[in-house]
Order: C-alpha cells, then structure tokens, then sequence
C-alpha cells in the first residue's frame, strides 16, 4: 500500500493479541496487503464494542485501518471466517495455535507474502472443516518452509548429491536435507529417518492439497511426522516451541 494513504482496507487473520491500556487491545495480525503487522483496536474491551468478538485468535476478517503516530488503528472489523468448529474442541486449537506461533516466528513485520496468507487461511479453514487437522497441518509445514526458503532437499544427498534410494536415509538440520547411508556417518548432525516417512515428506511436498489430502495417515506415522518436522522447525527458528507441549497434553487426555 501507498504510504500516504491514511486509511486502507485489508483482509487479515488474527495471530494473538494483549490487552494495551484500560479499554484498547493490541493485535498481531497477518494481512493479505502488508504481510504481518500490529495494530490497536480502540475501545474493544468495553461491553458494548462491535469489533470484539471479531478480533479473535484465528479469525480471518475484513479490517478497516488508519495509520495511526506509532501503530495502524483498526476502525471497522467484519468476519470472514470465525472458525467455529476450532474452537469447539481443544485439540483443533492446538494446532491452530501451533501454526500460528511458526508463522509468527518466522516472519518479519510489513514483509508481505500473499502466497504464505493464502497458506495460512487456507490450513486455518482446514483445521476447522475437516474430519482430523493432523494432514493439513503436516502440508502447511512443508509449504510455509518451502515460501520461506528454508525447502528441506528429500530427492538427492545434501553431501554427495546421489539420489535417494528406497531404504532408510539420514537428515542433517544442518545441511538442511537427506543423507544417504553411505554418508550418514561422516556428517554432522545427522538422524535416522525412515523411507515410509520421507516417502510422505515428499509427496506432501510435490502435491497440491487436494492430491496431498488423499494420502492414509496411520496415527504412528503421523507421530514420527510430527515429532521430525518440529525438531527441524526447532532448529532454524533457534528456539523450543511452545505450543507442541499443550497438543501433547491434550491429545492424552483425549486418548
């Protein structure tokens, strides 16, 4: 957007947000016309605030917004999306709340990423519409790190560029991809993973969703799926996540 222009209207998703002074709350949001941002909402903790119940986390709305001296100031506010299948059951907010905390941390503000909005909207629709979250979730990440130029090489060794073979390989975080057996010992950082897991990788990585979407996830892969990709997600971000502990806590209680 124009830098002189005052007020602009945009499409956006609530990421989070905390209260900021005796009625305001400060929100972070990813839009689809300035990537991520903040912006205050005036008066949205008074009782009688139209704008509140739109602004809540994971909410894909339709946002009016002035420039404000420091921060954007939100003037109007309309759901598109309020998700509320999510957030009728906890294990599905876990994973919204695990997406949105990796797109927050990776992503810098008013770097905007039509394509990483469109992947986020999308993955927060699927989380609230579909039987089980775990395939969309799996797809969001190995996309956002594929946008994010962070795409994990699964075809060829990342130290001697052989190509893959139908065994059990290694992964270097470091290197930023396979390893084949043959190198495995020799590079550092490196762990086992196994072909059935690196077949999904792959083919989550090279499909569209509704050819992804197909795939049979059993619960043990989809744990072996979960735990590498967090591991590598850990490691570029350069620090622990909090939400996978929450998801664990309530998938056990489920169980």
């Amino acid at each position: 957007m124009p830098k002189q222009e005052r007020t602009f209207r945009s499409e956006a998703i609530v990421l989070r947000h905390k209260n900021w002074g005796e009625a305001d709350r400060m929100l972070w949001l990813y839009t689809s016309k300035l990537g991520k941002v903040q912006a205050i909402a005036k008066g949205v903790r008074k009782m009688r605030s139209r704008k509140a119940g739109h602004l809540e986390p994971f909410t894909c709305v339709n946002l009016m917004f002035a420039r404000g001296r420091s921060f954007l100031i939100i003037t109007q506010a309309e759901s598109i999306s309020p998700q509320l299948n999510l957030r009728a059951d906890l294990l599905r907010v876990g994973y919204a709340a695990y997406i949105v905390e990796i797109l927050d941390r990776f992503t810098y503000e008013e770097e905007d990423n039509t394509l990483i909005y469109q992947l986020l909207k999308q993955t927060l629709e699927r989380i609230d519409g579909e039987p089980s979250p775990y395939l969309a979730v799996r797809y969001f990440e190995i996309h956002l790190l594929d946008l994010l130029g962070y795409k994990p090489e699964l075809t060829n060794c990342v130290n001697c560029d052989a190509l893959i073979q139908a065994e059990d390989q290694f992964f270097s975080n470091f290197l930023g991809g396979v390893v084949c057996p043959n190198c495995g010992p020799q590079v550092r950082d490196t762990r086992p993973i196994s072909m059935n897991t690196l077949k999904y990788l792959r083919h989550f990585q090279r499909s569209s969703y509704q050819v992804a979407s197909r795939a049979k996830l059993p619960a043990k892969l989809n744990q072996d799926l979960e735990q590498f990709m967090q591991r590598y997600i850990t490691y570029l971000l350069e620090r622990n996540l909090n939400t996978p502990a929450f998801i664990s806590r309530v998938a056990n209680k489920s169980g």
